[in-house]
């Protein structure tokens, strides 16, 4: 079994929708994914995450299955200084890495941040959500690894956002979620690919084949998105 993570195209935030040059880049995720073979498509409900399943989709003739958990991982939390933030992700190193608990598999939930807001409840939706969908695939989640009961080559691709990309690697790979978010960058179309591995019969594992490809945009001459990055240089003039 083989899934694709694409996160949405260059979003416009305010209207949950996709910039200018967004629309370019679904356009060209189109082109690369038209021929891919692919079984089925799921979609979070978000606007950018439709737009840029849009094109792919009325190229291939297919229909979008939305699923709710396949929205961005919002869960408000209040940090220690009171600050209120709308993902209880995107946190200053100084801030994450101060407490032991987010680099562990699970302590991360019950961090005191974490505890603040609804991180834990939205996790456990995201896993049943995800977990379930991987059943209906023939792959059951028992502890840390998947029963292969119905072992297939099928493909499905999961159009969806950044933060929700990291929480589904971390379930898929075992790896604390917290360093994921703040050490890795899918940008904007980019399309991360993982296939199962079964070296003992029915005991199937996921390893990562590709991460953040954005091969669809640099063979076509159109400049990755900066989204999802930050300053490289505190005096910089780019995104702080």
């Amino acid at each position: 079994m083989k899934i694709l993570i694409i996160r949405h195209a260059e979003p416009d935030y305010e209207h949950d929708s996709l910039t200018e040059k967004g629309f370019r880049e679904a356009r060209l995720l189109a082109d690369r994914l038209k021929n891919v073979p692919i079984d089925h498509f799921y979609v979070s409900p978000y606007g950018r995450a439709r737009l840029t399943a849009a094109p792919t989709l009325e190229a291939r003739g297919e229909e979008e299955h939305i699923l709710p958990w396949l929205r961005e991982f919002d869960a408000p939390v209040t940090l220690a200084d009171g600050t209120r933030k709308g993902i209880p992700w995107d946190y200053l190193p100084a801030v994450w890495t101060s407490d032991p608990g987010n680099f562990s598999l699970d302590g991360w939930l019950d961090t005191p941040v974490s505890a603040s807001g609804d991180v834990r409840a939205r996790y456990e939706e995201v896993a049943a959500g995800f977990d379930g969908l991987l059943t209906e695939h023939g792959y059951r989640r028992e502890g840390y690894i998947y029963r292969a009961e119905r072992p297939n080559a099928e493909t499905i691709a999961l159009f969806c956002h950044f933060g929700l990309e990291c929480i589904l690697l971390s379930r898929l790979l075992n790896l604390p979620a917290v360093p994921l978010l703040h050490g890795t960058c899918a940008l904007p179309s980019s399309v991360t690919t993982l296939v199962t591995e079964e070296r003992q019969e029915g005991i199937a594992s996921f390893r990562m084949l590709s991460f953040g490809d954005i091969s669809h945009l640099t063979e076509r001459g159109e400049e990755p998105s900066f989204h999802a990055r930050f300053c490289e240089r505190f005096t910089d003039d780019t995104r702080h």
